[in-house]
């Protein structure tokens, strides 16, 4: 049996395996991965100089080692990768035991490991080779892009957490591999653990809360936090003004010409009987416009009243007058008190007085936009119906003649 020839076949069989059945989510578990696996295996059994058959059977075992990655999920590749190994040995060899032999050293690679002799000790060390080298950095940022494509967006500070782990439980089985790797392996370590803790320091510098800016020693974070809020209550309280005073505009104007019409046009309308429907249009759509104009400035008032435990909770809006206005003056002291000494409520009533401040201004605005184009679509239609009813009185009067006294001719 020439082993130099069947390690051949097996390398070309495994390769066009990988080059036919390629995938970009294999971005670790790849054919650079299998080849890394197989020099290392062959470096470490040179040192152990292991005999021609059980090279065979290392050599074997780490190229297909990973084989079934190509055709199932990673929890059950070793299990594949042994069917794929037997199925094209079978072909090549009659030596059933050094088949077994194969498939016990690719299910040695199978997290918890527990290699039993030199062999699977090589080439579980062969497999993690990269922990104690240079190239730790590339493969685990290739690992994480697998885990990617196999479980979505997966959080790089959460893998390395689990890399972090897998380190420190880790340790290499071979001498050879403990006096070589095990001082960059913890290097690797160790700077994998400095580049979570920035990360999650970044994490803890973005999630800051409200306390913490109060309590920044410069006061420059906790008082442009004051600023934005001050200034978006101010924006809101100048919005609600120019609300009202477009609002009372409409009613100032609808109420004159209610009044003229009242006054003036309605004891014509006896005689100038074409003009009622126009009139009455036109009051129609004054009064409409009235009514919504003060349905949008019609403040709204609450109960006026908490309770201590509602404060404790922190489940009403001490900065609003429709919570308190019914309380003692005792009660409000003693709550504006509690409150004051919690940042994040005091915070967050402001938060929440704006919002409530955005959704009556919401309100506002709409009401007053229909009241406009009740107003602006109502004057056109009432223009229009005097227009008409002017127009068809003076074609039906245009064959009366009146004379001098008054009376028809």
């Amino acid at each position: 049996m020439d082993n130099h020839k069947i390690e051949k076949r097996i390398e070309e069989h495994v390769t066009g395996l990988y080059e036919q059945m390629q995938s970009p989510a294999l971005a670790y578990h790849n054919l650079a991965h299998t080849k890394s696996v197989v020099k290392h295996s062959q470096e470490i059994a040179a040192y152990y100089k292991i005999s021609d058959k059980e090279l065979l059977v290392l050599i074997a075992a780490a190229w297909f080692h990973d084989t079934g990655h190509l055709f199932t999920e990673p929890e059950k590749h070793e299990a594949m990768s042994c069917d794929i190994m037997k199925k094209f040995m079978k072909d090549q060899v009659e030596d059933e035991k050094l088949i077994e032999e194969i498939e016990a050293c690719i299910m040695a690679t199978k997290f918890p490991r527990n290699p039993k002799y030199l062999l699977q000790e090589i080439i579980c060390d062969a497999d993690t080779y990269h922990f104690g080298t240079k190239d730790f950095k590339e493969t685990n940022k290739n690992a994480l892009e697998e885990s990617r494509f196999r479980k979505g967006d997966t959080d790089p500070v959460n893998f390395n957490k689990g890399t972090i782990k897998l380190l420190i439980s880790h340790s290499f089985y071979t001498g050879y591999c403990k006096e070589l790797l095990t001082k960059r392996k913890n290097k690797n370590l160790r700077n994998l653990e400095k580049k979570v803790e920035k990360k999650e320091e970044g994490k803890q510098a973005d999630a800051v809360t409200l306390s913490d800016l109060e309590k920044d020693k410069s006061g420059l974070m906790g008082k442009g936090i004051q600023t934005m809020l001050r200034l978006t209550s101010g924006n809101h309280l100048r919005l609600s003004e120019m609300a009202d005073h477009k609002a009372n505009i409409l009613i100032s104007v609808n109420s004159i010409i209610i009044s003229v019409i009242l006054s003036v046009l309605l004891r014509k309308l006896q005689e100038e009987t074409y003009l009622i429907i126009p009139t009455i249009i036109f009051l129609v759509v004054a009064v409409a416009t009235i009514v919504i104009s003060i349905l949008a400035t019609r403040p709204k008032i609450s109960e006026g009243s908490f309770t201590m435990s509602e404060v404790k909770e922190k489940k009403t809006n001490l900065l609003f007058f429709g919570n308190f206005y019914k309380a003692t003056y005792e009660q409000y002291n003693e709550a504006m008190r509690e409150m004051m000494v919690d940042t994040d409520y005091l915070y967050g009533s402001l938060i929440k007085d704006i919002y409530y401040l955005g959704a009556v201004l919401g309100r506002k605005y709409k009401l007053i936009r229909l009241a406009y184009n009740i107003f602006m679509i109502g004057i056109i239609v009432s223009v229009l119906a005097f227009a008409i009813a002017a127009f068809f009185n003076d074609g039906s009067a245009a064959g009366t003649v009146i004379n001098g006294t008054g009376s028809p001719l």
